[in-house]
């Protein structure tokens, strides 16, 4: 397993080593060890979630506040998207800033986001089925997000906004400006 730190401190692109052959492939997607040891972080994952979109669907960005906050091991199990971190910890250094990462069935890799980030994705294939692990159950009234065109975060989506698909309650996400007022 690979683990890189991005420019946020604390969010990791994880490549687990994929063991092929003329029969298919092999990976561990996660090891509670590794993770810990590679990561410095000390996880337990309760959750596992899965989701399956068409392209250009665009679910983001969403956040768990207070004891609820949510970190989460991210992958793509079928297809391909974008996937976006922005670090909200008012106390970090990269406050406000974000990070994207292609994930893919083909490349395997996984994106670790903390407590205390916002995280969505956009699909960027046909199809899509996203999984991730939390480390906190998902509480609705904890529940805060970011729009996704913030002029401030001014993320490249690299998809046209003619082609995505949003839900309501995600169109009316206030700014990193306002989120916390």
């Amino acid at each position: 397993m690979k683990v890189t730190e991005t420019k946020l401190k604390d969010c990791f692109v994880i490549e687990p080593q994929v063991f092929g052959d003329k029969r298919g492939y092999f990976l561990e997607t996660f090891n509670a060890l590794k993770f810990k040891e590679l990561t410095k972080q000390d996880v337990t994952f309760v959750q596992d979630n899965e989701s399956f979109s068409s392209r250009g669907v665009l679910r983001g960005l969403h956040y768990q506040t207070g004891e609820h906050a949510q970190a989460k091991l991210v992958r793509v199990v079928k297809g391909e998207v974008l996937d976006v971190a922005v670090d909200l910890r008012e106390n970090s250094p990269t406050f406000g800033q974000h990070v994207t990462v292609k994930l893919t069935e083909d490349n395997k890799k996984q994106l670790f986001v903390p407590r205390g980030f916002a995280h969505g994705f956009v699909v960027l294939s046909e199809t899509a089925i996203f999984s991730y692990k939390c480390d906190n159950f998902y509480n609705k009234d904890s529940e805060g997000g970011i729009i996704y065109n913030d002029k401030t975060l001014n993320i490249d989506w690299e998809i046209d906004e003619s082609e995505m698909l949003i839900s309501e309650k995600d169109m009316v996400l206030p700014t990193l400006e306002n989120a916390f007022v």
